[in-house]
């Protein structure tokens, strides 16, 4: 019997909306022109992608000459921590950022300090917070770029980007923000005016996989790390996903679209979400509960079980959650986020990450905190921890 899916991991992927599915329709029959073509297709295609990048701008209120197109958040990570670092490596090698990104981000910091940069990770509070005193600190004559981010994809703590991105600017310093957890679920115009670069990505806004941008700053200095064509700008080469992209600027215009109303919403389930898990459950604790969150994400431990396990009874009842990062799935070491909060291996290992969305209703809300008091109760029956 198949049992209705309780969708608890929008911070991993988001459903596709329609108003994404209809941009995209065109591009996956009839007008899939390549957009560097010169044909009547080409041109068709090309005016589309310049409509979408039109779009995006104008959510993002900035130049569409600033809006470069990727394949998701990973790739403009890499491009603007790789792009930075080569355009300026004659001026300096000192990279800043946290112990808390994402692995796009710290793996490509890895990779440049083994490229001879020097990278600092700031480390955060217990609430999973950077503190831009720790940024500031550090900074050097020799520093060429900050990046944090400006939410985190596992606890939903909103990092200190408009003041980071403040401190960048008083000091020259280019400041790039991963905001793909940030961006549909609260307003970012002040995050936006303050940052160089900006990540974001399609997927986590109800658009397809397989598209992203990165925000540029006019006179940001940024070095192409794909080469090839002269494709975006110059800035990343290859045969732009048109389909993709126009379902990504459609999801963009309506994540904005009565994103004040929805995000209350969403942030009232959250609330009664956690509030009933308390009452429900003894011994648990939610990650960053303190700190200023972005409203979908709940974090939270349960001693004396393993989150895979508890994942497994959730999935066979129908209800995806997550352990964490959807990208670090199948990884033996808990989560890099919570240690750096100063959480034991223990405490990471029993935690979940819920993240609410559109579709999120107070029953399911119900419905999840009751299964989960069963399976928890179970599961410490049996345990060994």
């Amino acid at each position: 019997m198949n049992r209705p899916t309780i969708y608890f991991d929008h911070n991993a992927t988001t459903p596709l909306c329609p108003e994404a599915r209809n941009a995209m329709l065109p591009f996956l029959e009839t007008a899939f022109g390549n957009p560097s073509s010169y044909h009547h297709l080409g041109r068709q295609a090309r005016a589309s992608l310049q409509s979408a990048r039109r779009e995006l701008a104008a959510v993002l209120k900035c130049s569409p000459a600033e809006v470069v197109f990727t394949s998701g958040g990973t790739e403009a990570n890499n491009m603007a921590l790789r792009g930075v670092a080569a355009a300026l490596k004659d001026r300096g090698r000192h990279i800043i950022t946290s112990a808390i990104e994402h692995h796009s981000v710290l793996k490509t910091a890895e990779a440049l300090a083994g490229d001879g940069y020097d990278v600092t990770f700031i480390p955060v509070d217990a609430q999973g917070v950077v503190d831009p005193e720790c940024v500031a600190e550090v900074t050097r004559a020799d520093t060429i770029l900050i990046s944090v981010m400006s939410a985190n994809n596992e606890t939903g703590a909103l990092q200190p980007a408009l003041e980071l991105g403040a401190c960048a600017r008083r000091h020259g310093i280019a400041f790039h923000t991963d905001a793909v957890q940030t961006f549909g679920k609260i307003p970012m115009g002040a995050v936006l005016e303050h940052a160089d670069l900006v990540t974001l990505a399609s997927h986590k806004i109800y658009g397809p996989v397989g598209a992203g941008a990165l925000l540029v700053r006019r006179g940001t200095p940024l070095a192409s790390v794909i080469t090839g064509g002269h494709h975006e700008h110059g800035l990343r080469a290859g045969t732009e996903n048109v389909a993709a992209i126009a379902g990504f600027a459609a999801a963009a215009q309506q994540a904005v679209s009565g994103l004040d109303t929805e995000a209350a919403r969403i942030a009232a389930l959250r609330d009664r979400f956690e509030e009933r898990l308390l009452a429900t459950i003894p011994n648990i604790s939610i990650n960053s509960r303190a700190a200023g969150r972005v409203p979908n994400t709940s974090n939270i431990c349960f001693s004396g079980v393993e989150s895979e396990s508890v994942l497994l009874h959730l999935d066979l009842l129908g209800i995806c959650a997550s352990a964490g990062s959807a990208c670090t799935t199948g990884e033996p070491e808990p989560s890099h986020v919570l240690r750096a909060m100063g959480l034991s291996s223990m405490q990471a290992q029993g935690a979940l990450r819920f993240s609410l969305g559109r579709s999120t209703t107070a029953e399911q809300v119900d419905m999840v905190v009751g299964v989960l008091a069963g399976i928890i109760k179970k599961l410490r029956e049996v345990s060994s921890l």
